[in-house]
């Protein structure tokens, strides 16, 4: 029965942007406007296993790369999303630009622009249908568009990353990518000297699905461990645990699970995502400018 609904969803249901845990070390993938906020050359790869143990489940693979341009106010960056459900494929490829300005004495706005393609494969689920004869895939342009404000210790920032609503099948079955909106925001409060929190919000609305809310909360205990839980309402209300430790100055590994208390929790053993980020930091004097919490 599970199965089933895997294989229908793919005629039946809107195509939306896969949604991720530690949306917090990943948001270029939403937001252009945050491309170059960390100061340096960053580059995030993430893979996501959801609801691991169901045959065809969905799988997500990201990958983005993002630095600012030295002597300007510009950033420029690539982001890939490579998500899989049974026999249907969606690649995102997509660039990013931002351009920031002060606000105040320690705050600033950025303003983002994303532009690419969408390319989406279908399998043939049965060839013996005499309706559905062949492989399908398509390409199909799109833009984005976001705004973020930050300063080193909190952060505000909404995006509509696919604008255009595009019949991404070709108008041969229902296969619609709707554009979403997101809204994310967060603030760091030193708690003692070595260990501070860090909560955060990310809100997701999608014509014709449900809104989705995740609540998150870290702990950084010396700089270098970030250990945090999440919880999602209205998108099979997952709650989250997350780790995040930096291995070394340019290097950071992090891994969430999430349990789903929705029906699919007898059939799942959970959802696992692994992160990895790299950063190149400037050799020169004054290097790294202050420490970067998100």
């Amino acid at each position: 029965m599970v199965i089933l609904v895997f294989g229908c969803s793919s005629f039946m249901s809107a195509q939306q942007l896969p949604q991720f845990t530690q949306y917090l070390y990943n948001t270029t993938s939403i937001n252009p406007a945050y491309t170059g906020s960390r100061e340096r050359l960053n580059v995030t790869a993430l893979h996501r296993n959801q609801w691991a143990g169901l045959e065809g489940n969905p799988q997500t693979s990201t990958v983005s790369v993002h630095t600012p341009l030295r002597f300007s106010n510009v950033g420029l960056g690539f982001s890939y999303i490579n998500d899989n459900l049974g026999g249907e494929n969606t690649n995102y490829f997509y660039g990013d630009f931002s351009y920031s300005i002060p606000v105040g004495r320690e705050a600033k706005l950025a303003f983002g622009l994303k532009a690419g393609f969408t390319n989406y494969n279908l399998d043939n689920p049965d060839p013996n249908d005499p309706f559905f004869n062949d492989n399908f895939t398509k390409w199909s342009p799109n833009f984005g568009a976001g705004l973020y404000m930050s300063t080193n210790l909190w952060f505000l920032g909404i995006s509509a990353p696919r604008i255009l609503n595009t019949d991404i099948s070709g108008g041969e079955f229902q296969a619609l990518e709707r554009n979403s909106y997101y809204a994310i925001g967060g603030v760091v409060f030193d708690i003692a000297p070595d260990l501070k929190l860090k909560p955060s919000v990310i809100t997701k609305f999608t014509n014709g699905a449900p809104i989705t809310y995740d609540l998150s909360a870290h702990l950084l205990f010396n700089e270098k461990l970030w250990i945090g839980a999440s919880y999602r309402f209205n998108d099979a209300n997952n709650f989250g645990a997350i780790i995040d430790y930096q291995i070394a100055q340019s290097f950071r590994i992090g891994y969430a699970y999430d349990l789903p208390t929705s029906t699919f929790r007898p059939y799942s053993s959970g959802t696992h995502e692994i992160l990895l980020i790299y950063e190149l930091f400037s050799k020169g004097v004054g290097g790294i400018k202050s420490p970067r919490y998100f």
